[in-house]
């Protein structure tokens, strides 16, 4: 096995470890208890439906758009099984432009802090939503490169879900911010280096051919 390959492995390993711990995170919210997780600091809102809904639906989809759009950097199930690589495909841009990045907009609306905050999760919603939009609209009409290359800074941010996780343990854990300053600095960790990230990725592949066969 090359070298390349024993890190692609490790990669997809370590990701689908940290979809299984934000799977558990989820479950915890199928009770719909009210002084759970998150809800535990957003008491003020949890009897705002509105935003309770928003809430679910966001949470509930997360897992979804994490599995589903690994799935579509699977050169394998793509050979294999094409059909499949669609159906996922399909899955993973309707739950995120139809659920997940516009109750995302509606959570960073309300987000607790200060303005910056509230502007990062939401540009996070907003970018999410374009980017996946821009990438379908490049399949559509049969410009697979540029498809491929903005479903990569669509995972980028869907992967933020986990990556804002780790940034924050890892600071809590580390310089220990006052609990204000942490959730202000971990919304835009956990996103921005995941986009920064993507676009290196992007500017080491081929500009004219596609990069999964």
């Amino acid at each position: 096995m090359k070298y390349n390959s024993i890190i692609l492995w490790v990669l997809y390993a370590l990701l689908l470890f940290f979809i299984a711990l934000m799977m558990q995170i989820i479950l915890r919210y199928i009770s719909f208890d009210m002084d759970v997780g998150f809800l535990r600091i957003k008491q003020p809102f949890v009897s705002n439906r509105f935003w309770l809904i928003n809430f679910y639906i966001h949470s509930f989809t997360a897992v979804i758009c994490l599995l589903a759009g690994f799935t579509q950097f699977s050169s394998r199930l793509r050979k294999t099984n094409l059909s499949l690589h669609t159906s996922f495909g399909k899955m993973y841009v309707y739950v995120v432009l139809i659920l997940a990045a516009p109750s995302g907009l509606v959570l960073g609306i309300y987000a607790n802090g200060h303005l910056p905050r509230k502007i990062g999760f939401s540009l996070l919603a907003v970018l999410w939503f374009w980017f996946t939009l821009v990438a379908v609209l490049h399949a559509k009409q049969g410009r697979i490169v540029k498809h491929q290359k903005f479903m990569i800074r669509s995972y980028a941010l869907t992967l933020s879900a986990i990556t804002l996780r780790l940034w924050k343990f890892g600071l809590a854990n580390t310089i220990a911010p006052n609990p204000l300053e942490l959730y202000q600095i971990v919304t835009w960790l956990g996103f921005i280096p995941n986009l920064l990230i993507a676009e290196w990725i992007i500017s080491k592949l081929p500009s004219n051919k596609s990069f999964i066969k």
